[in-house]
């Protein structure tokens, strides 16, 4: 069975799309139980003006990430890791790195059924694990970082994202080597280069970079597949 069978669509897809679509709407409305408490309570609420201008704030900032996060996730997350993922969050530092682990080891073909599932189950393991671990953290971790020298503890903050997807970044690159010169090309010229080429503000932009990132290194694949450059 592929995922354009009939099959894939009855017994899987359909019932994802279905179940998501509400375990993602839910949440979403119930986000607005505090602001609903506190107009019907206390009689607090921005004007419709002050509102939009607060929107239009966060759009600016996170806009396109709404368009470039989805697309750019899809590949490795799935149908239903996306919907899990999102509802879930932490999804590149964990669900993303949970995922591939959990396919390259089962040794899953990317786009299949198997991986499909593969990645589902990889994804909720880590948001169970995630929750139990959390909780934890949340009682015990202060107290364990703050038995951590200065530099130890700058060290988990600021390195613990960069050496997960560096790991990540190792695990691929071993199947293609040749796509780490877009892989890590492409960002690098963007981030470093263009500003000192002064080029415009934009190419540097983090959404910008991710998305030419993304789709720059999907292009530079086929091009390397069609030249027999990859295999």
């Amino acid at each position: 069975m592929n995922t354009n069978s009939p099959q894939f669509k009855t017994l899987w897809r359909d019932p994802v799309v279905n179940l998501g679509v509400v375990t993602v709407v839910i949440p979403t409305i119930l986000c607005f139980l505090p602001n609903i408490y506190l107009y019907l309570v206390h009689g607090a609420a921005p004007s419709f003006e002050e509102a939009m201008r607060a929107w239009g704030m966060i759009a600016l900032i996170f806009g396109a990430f709404y368009l470039v996060e989805p697309i750019s996730y899809y590949p490795i997350l799935g149908l239903s890791g996306t919907y899990i993922s999102f509802l879930s969050g932490n999804i590149s530092n964990l669900r993303i790195p949970c995922s591939a682990v959990a396919q390259e080891v089962a040794g899953t073909e990317p786009g299949t059924l198997e991986a499909e599932i593969v990645s589902t189950l990889g994804i909720t393991g880590s948001v169970v694990t995630n929750l139990l671990f959390l909780s934890l953290a949340v009682v015990a971790g202060p107290v364990l970082l703050g038995i951590f020298p200065p530099a130890l503890q700058d060290a988990f903050r600021v390195y613990t994202v960069p050496a997960i997807f560096g790991a990540m970044l190792g695990q691929f690159a071993l199947k293609a080597p040749i796509l780490l010169i877009p892989a890590v090309g492409i960002p690098v010229f963007l981030l470093q280069g263009a500003p000192t080429l002064g080029l415009p503000a934009v190419l540097s932009a983090l959404w910008f970079v991710i998305a030419s990132s993304v789709f720059g290194t999907v292009a530079c694949a086929r091009v390397f597949y069609k030249t027999g450059m990859l295999k």
